[in-house]
């Protein structure tokens, strides 16, 4: 609630709201993106950002632990600190091979001293075979790796939740994408506003859906609230979400709805007469809203939103990883296709509500599939909870990010390509430095044995393994998304 003052040149000290003042940022250390981007009243602004030509003054919304910066070390650090599945196998391999190998060295001073050896001799070769076996490979093969990983993945903007998330990316082969804010820009604009014979006018109908839909963090009620600029919005109370199905209030003692055509038949609302006033060649491609006053339709909205420009390519790039990509969306069928089209996917699933959106990521996954979901809304939760690994854009709501285990800093699609490749190159160092520390052990140990390694070289090659094991781990950072030109290593995360 404090206002704190930003000079040019300064960097903002928590997360708020601007109050007073305009100011272009780099936002570079949250986003990755070094282009200014310009804020002005009204906008939020994130602790670590820099202004670089304004005075303003902000709100502040949240400090330390809780501003952004903050809570994406908070994740990194979680996920460096937690245990991959695999590792949990390393423990239980470790768990048997320090007994064998105890028991090896046993058997190697009894077997030297039957052999004739003298004490020394056979206490020498056992203590190389302790030597040369030390399990420190095996243990720092996996939690060397992930701790690279994750520091390389923040700085492409992708943050894992913990390490579990981190190996199954690296198994996906599927992944489902909601439309609205996801795969589009999720800034839709209002086309066309109908209205039913004899009811209201289109500017009075435009602020009544306006109002109902304030405080909404849909993009459709945002592009809702923003065609209705400039216009007096009556008092609405009483809000009420329905996810994945629209929103109601109470205005002047009438019951608003808005929301979804199937919302409304499902509630018995005749929309008829608003459709024919809106006309087959206006819906034809666009997301439809509906409003019903008392249970009555009312106006009808249709609205446009275009692709990402990384959509398509996020689409060709995970192909190439031989990832299946489908679309999942509550939107209409005609909608939701007209998308489809331009960023070329076959596969569409339309008309879904949030629900059946986790039977979706179920039915897909039969058979063994891992299958990933990528949104941004509250309507998307349930199917990000459902799927092998959930992706949320960080533009998106809270609830999906604390649902998903991968959080995308900027909405970007090809970060979900990225997180992939850099996961399964993760995981294939850490298989390499397990295949290099079981094979240094399968070597070593009978050379220690049959008397061919002093304890002194033992000890340096035991070194040795540890080092290329970590050596091998540090080749990540190393690491470049393919055929990912926007993505711009930021060295301050």
């Amino acid at each position: 609630g404090q206002i704190v003052v930003v000079l040019p040149g300064e960097r903002v000290p928590v997360d708020g709201q601007i109050v007073a003042g305009q100011a272009g940022f780099d936002e570079a250390l949250i986003s990755g993106e070094s282009a200014p981007v310009v804020r002005g009243v009204g906008e939020a602004v994130a602790a670590g950002v820099v202004d670089l030509d304004g005075r303003v003054e902000i709100t502040t919304v949240a400090v330390g632990a809780d501003a952004t910066i903050g809570r994406i070390l908070a994740m990194v650090e979680a996920a460096q600190g937690s245990r991959a599945p695999i590792q949990n196998a390393v423990d239980r391999v470790s768990a048997i091979f320090v007994p064998v190998v105890i028991a090896i060295a046993a058997l190697c001073f009894g077997g030297w001293l039957l052999a004739g050896a003298g004490v020394a001799v056979a206490t020498l070769n056992a203590v190389s075979v302790l030597v040369i076996a030390c399990p420190c490979a095996l243990g720092l093969a996996t939690p060397t790796a992930l701790m690279v990983g994750t520091g390389v993945a923040a700085r492409f903007g992708v943050l894992f939740r913990d390490a579990e998330a981190f190996e199954r990316a690296a198994q996906l082969d599927v992944v489902v994408f909601d439309k609205t804010g996801t795969l589009t820009a999720g800034q839709p604009t209002l086309v066309t506003l109908a209205v039913a014979p004899g009811s209201l006018d289109r500017d009075a109908a435009l602020a009544h859906v306006a109002a109902v839909q304030t405080g909404s963090e849909h993009p459709l009620g945002r592009a809702l609230m923003q065609a209705a600029h400039g216009l007096t919005l009556p008092a609405a109370t009483a809000h009420r979400t329905h996810a994945g199905r629209g929103i109601e209030a109470t205005i002047a003692g009438a019951l608003w709805q808005v929301g979804s055509g199937r919302w409304l038949r499902e509630l018995a609302v005749a929309v008829d007469a608003v459709d024919a006033a809106l006309g087959a060649d206006a819906a034809a491609g666009a997301t439809l809203v509906y409003a019903a006053r008392d249970g009555v339709g009312v106006a009808v909205m249709a609205l446009s939103d275009a692709p990402r420009p990384g959509s398509a390519a996020a689409v060709v790039q995970l192909r190439g990883l031989g990832v299946d990509v489908v679309m999942l969306s509550g939107d209409r069928a005609a909608a939701a296709q007209a998308v489809a089209a331009q960023i070329d996917i076959t596969d569409v699933v339309a008309g879904v509500l949030p629900d059946g959106k986790a039977a979706e990521i179920e039915r897909l996954s039969a058979g063994g599939r891992h299958v990933a979901m990528v949104g941004d809304g509250i309507n998307d939760a349930p199917a990000l909870a459902a799927a092998s690994v959930g992706f949320a854009m960080a533009s998106g709501t809270d609830v999906a990010m604390h649902t998903a285990g991968v959080t995308l800093m900027r909405g970007e699609p090809e970060l979900v390509a990225t997180a992939i490749a850099l996961s399964r190159a993760t995981v294939a160092r850490i298989r390499g430095g397990l295949f290099w520390a079981f094979a240094y052990n399968v070597v070593g140990i009978p050379l220690a044995a049959a008397g061919l390694l002093t304890p002194m070289i033992a000890g340096g090659a035991m070194a040795a393994s540890s080092l290329c094991v970590v050596a091998n781990a540090l080749w990540l950072k190393r690491w470049q998304p393919p055929r990912h030109p926007t993505a711009t290593p930021q060295e301050s995360i």
